[in-house]
């Protein structure tokens, strides 16, 4: 938790057809780092590859499409939910790894 925003870790390189604050429709590839939700609000943290920008947030409600790099993977509808059951499906790997390794020291 950040304050009144609940924070997931999240690792996927996603190339996004993303609609800016002027309109503006772009494609960016993004190197997903996490997800924030909040109070009207989820974000999508990452680093955008392409531009000097560095780490930046992403409007999810301005996100049009996704496709998962690794996977090929395209989202056009609910991306919220897909990214949250992304970050869940990755925090239960985590935990598994964590106590295999907890068990095996």
């Amino acid at each position: 938790m950040e304050g009144a925003w609940h924070v997931y870790p999240l690792e996927a390189a996603l190339e996004l057809d993303y609609v800016d604050q002027a309109g503006n429709a772009t494609r960016r590839w993004v190197l997903a780092r996490e997800l924030k939700v909040g109070p009207g609000k989820m974000l999508l943290g990452g680093i955008d590859i392409l531009t000097e920008d560095g780490y930046r947030g992403f409007r999810v409600d301005r996100i049009q499409r996704l496709e998962d790099a690794e996977t090929g993977f395209v989202v056009e509808h609910n991306i919220l939910d897909w990214l949250m059951k992304l970050a869940e499906r990755q925090a239960k790997a985590r935990k598994k790894h964590l106590a295999r390794m907890q068990a095996g020291a």
